[in-house]
């Protein structure tokens, strides 16, 4: 299998690195060629500045996107129209419009299309999603996300709520496996040009609640969450992937094996490829995230809870 990777900003590098480890890198593009060129040989791959020229002179199976938002549209709609697989860092697009867009060239073309939805690939999410969907604490009732540091560097184009709570949205959805009817959402900017901190509540059938609060401000990095359960609470981190468990006057803690979430994420795009039935975040569910995500905007502008009807 061949993959190219454009893009190598702040996140970019670990793409580079995991492909390069699988063996499947054949191209680096970049539109800063310097920068092209460092990831081209560090790696022994070759290297472009733009995705023309990769189109002209490269045979592959499948691009990782890895570019600002407000780039994703473009890039991924000329390699969808040539056929190739795409993996798409989150948010897949800025607009839920263009990612409707997209979506209808890979079904025309009949390639992958996904996003980088990389908490799914968290082993602590699988073993929560798993504990609640077998019910073994009772009912899943509320979530709780809390994702905190200072903004990285490499951000220019988004503000916090398409950065950052885009993960807990996607995650709550995972969860409770359905879609939110309703947003509302409280933000606004101390530091930075965008909003730089936001609660959101997504609101699900049954009363059923989820709670993201994401800030740029806090120098501390936490990216931590908690499902309230009938029986229990069920809390993780993210970072640690430690999972602990408080019934009554009880805590449980949960051993699992730490692994890589990228390296899963990238695994399952190869994987993917191979076998779609294998696709674990698929592209309707990530355009979801984005029409919540641009209802949460609303909702802060305007004071007001936005009703959503999403399939």
């Amino acid at each position: 299998m061949k993959i190219i990777q454009i893009g190598t900003g702040g996140w970019g590098k670990n793409h580079a690195r995991i492909l390069s480890e699988l063996g499947v890198l054949v191209a680096i593009c970049d539109a800063n060629i310097e920068k092209s060129k460092e990831y081209g040989e560090k790696y022994s791959v070759n290297y472009y500045d733009s995705l023309e020229k990769v189109l002209e002179s490269e045979e592959f199976d499948g691009a990782f996107v890895v570019t600002p938002t407000s780039t994703h549209t473009e890039i991924t709609k000329k390699l969808l129209e040539a056929k190739k697989h795409v993996f798409v860092e989150k948010p897949m697009t800025y607009k839920s419009e263009d990612g409707e867009k997209l979506t209808k060239i890979a079904e025309k073309n009949k390639v992958i299309l996904t996003c980088g939805y990389i908490e799914r690939f968290n082993p602590a999410v699988d073993v929560v999603k798993k504990i609640v969907h077998e019910k073994k604490y009772g009912d899943l009732v509320m979530l709780e996300f809390h994702r905190e540091n200072r903004m990285p560097l490499h951000i220019k184009d988004v503000g916090i709520i398409y950065d950052t709570s885009v993960h807990d949205i996607d995650t709550a959805n995972w969860l409770f496996n359905e879609m939110p009817q309703v947003v509302f959402a409280r933000s606004g900017k101390i530091r930075h040009e965008r909003e730089d901190f936001t609660n959101i509540m997504l609101g699900y059938k049954n009363d059923k609640v989820a709670i993201i609060s994401s800030n740029w401000i806090t120098p501390k990095k936490v990216r931590k969450f908690s499902a309230v359960c009938t029986e229990a609470i069920i809390s993780s981190d993210f970072l640690t992937q430690e999972i602990k468990v408080e019934k009554n006057e009880d805590t449980e803690i949960i051993q699992n094996e730490k692994q890589e979430p990228l390296m899963r994420e990238i695994q399952n795009f190869l994987d993917s490829i191979e076998d779609k039935s294998k696709q674990i975040v698929k592209t309707n569910e990530a355009v979801n995230v984005t029409k919540i995500a641009e209802a949460a905007l609303l909702s802060s502008q305007k004071g007001t809870p936005i009703y959503l009807d999403l399939k």
